[in-house]
């Protein structure tokens, strides 16, 4: 993800050992957790909105507080990080959020709209330190020029998460909807599985004896330009990176968000049918991934992301001028041109950054906190207008992206 500088940051295995496969592997477990567990929140939305009758608005607080922890937590974290390394840190990410799907249960035994918040609030604390550790990591797990094809790789790989996560919620969640103003035990049951399974995954990680990372000896501690830094901020890319990660988290998540009642009033068809369409929008991602994975290698980033932006713009825009299919579709395939963003937005703000990568990646993950802003902002718009205005707003959110792959990721210092 991140394109840091050979001259300056190296990999140093462990006794040695230069074999990267079982960190990679580690990798595409915990982007598959992270996936999976962020897309159930699409689930969440419709459920708690018929179950504790709420407005958009009010639904979409899942999301808010959720993604609200990136804002909180991603420099915080980036520190601990820095102090614990990467393989602890995410030890640390899989036990948080252990606990905050396990306190599901009390949430649903008192069936409180507000302790479900604050139990996604403690599981998203737990990814926020997933994000952190891992971003860098899979930088340095082979060469810098290569950062965003490996990224998207991986990425790729989590986005079977993604994609399983609206079809593990149609099946064992929203098909419980019809009893969900008097019981929360359909989320509550899966969330007592999956913390099982983020506890397990966590032991493993604890053992395994993944590689380390460290800068060469004799090499200064600063960015690739002969002279010290005084801010972090001096970095131009990196500035405009944060508000791009802002608007394409904050796109995409809100796309997720509202798409299974989108798909419901477009198509007339009940919620539980209507979040089987939404595999299809994170499936979507997957494949981009895969393909881009292979592209980046070929084509210049900041291309392939302008074009991916512009294709975005012009599939919202489609789809809230048409009706029923070609609506439906042309919103779906705005997952397809998602896919390789974040990499590439992400790399390209980062580069040239050198040890100031776990610094960055820090307050590039912060500015995820715009799939919390993004998504209540647009069910705003919802609840007062209807959905056509209100996909304006992630179509807004794509033309700034546009800026960015033509100007923004320029790496020329303030």
């Amino acid at each position: 993800m991140a394109l840091i500088p050979v001259d300056h940051t190296a990999l140093v295995a462990e006794q040695g050992s230069k074999r990267y496969m079982p960190a990679l592997v580690t990798l595409a477990v915990l982007y598959f957790m992270m996936g999976f567990v962020t897309c159930l929140n699409d689930t969440l939305v419709p459920f708690f909105k018929t179950g504790f009758t709420l407005s958009y608005a009010e639904s979409s607080l899942v999301q808010f507080y959720f993604f609200l922890t990136y804002a909180v937590m991603s420099i915080p974290a980036g520190k601990i990080v820095e102090r614990i390394g990467y393989q602890r840190g995410m030890v640390t990410g899989f036990t948080t959020a252990g606990v905050g799907a396990l306190l599901f249960f009390p949430a649903s035994w008192w069936h409180q709209y507000s302790l479900f918040l604050c139990a996604l609030f403690i599981l998203a604390i737990g990814i926020v330190l997933l994000q952190v550790a891992a971003n860098p990591y899979i930088t340095l797990l082979g060469k810098p020029e290569t950062a965003s094809s490996r990224l998207a790789l991986i990425q790729g790989v989590g986005s079977l998460g993604t994609t399983l996560a609206p079809l593990f919620g149609a099946h064992f969640i929203l098909s419980e909807i019809s009893a969900s103003a008097a019981s929360s035990d359909a989320v509550s049951r899966p969330y007592l599985a999956i913390g099982g399974v983020l506890f397990l995954i966590a032991l493993v990680v604890y053992k395994l004896a993944l590689p380390a990372v460290g800068s060469r000896p004799g090499q200064p501690d600063r960015a690739d330009d002969t002279q010290p830094r005084k801010s972090i901020f001096a970095f131009r890319n990196l500035k405009f990176g944060m508000v791009g990660i802002f608007m394409y988290v904050g796109a995409e998540v809100a796309i997720g968000t509202f798409l299974t009642n989108y798909i419901a009033d477009a198509l007339h068809i009940e919620e539980h049918l209507a979040n089987s369409y939404v595999s299809l929008y994170w499936g979507g991602m997957l494949v981009g991934r895969l393909i881009g994975s292979f592209v980046l290698k070929l084509a210049q980033p900041n291309v392939v992301l302008r074009w991916a932006a512009i294709v975005s713009t012009f599939l919202i825009v489609l789809s809230v001028l048409s009706s029923g299919s070609i609506a439906v579709w042309s919103m779906i395939a705005v997952g397809l041109c998602n896919s390789v963003m974040f990499a590439i937005i992400f790399s390209l703000s980062i580069a040239g950054l050198g040890s100031y990568a776990t610094r960055a990646s820090g307050m590039l993950s912060s500015a995820i906190a715009g799939g919390a802003v993004i998504p209540y902002l647009q069910g705003l718009l919802i609840d007062r207008f209807d959905w056509t205005t209100a996909f304006l707003l992630p179509m807004g959110c794509y033309l700034y992206i546009i800026f960015f792959a033509m100007q923004g990721y320029r790496r020329k210092d303030s």
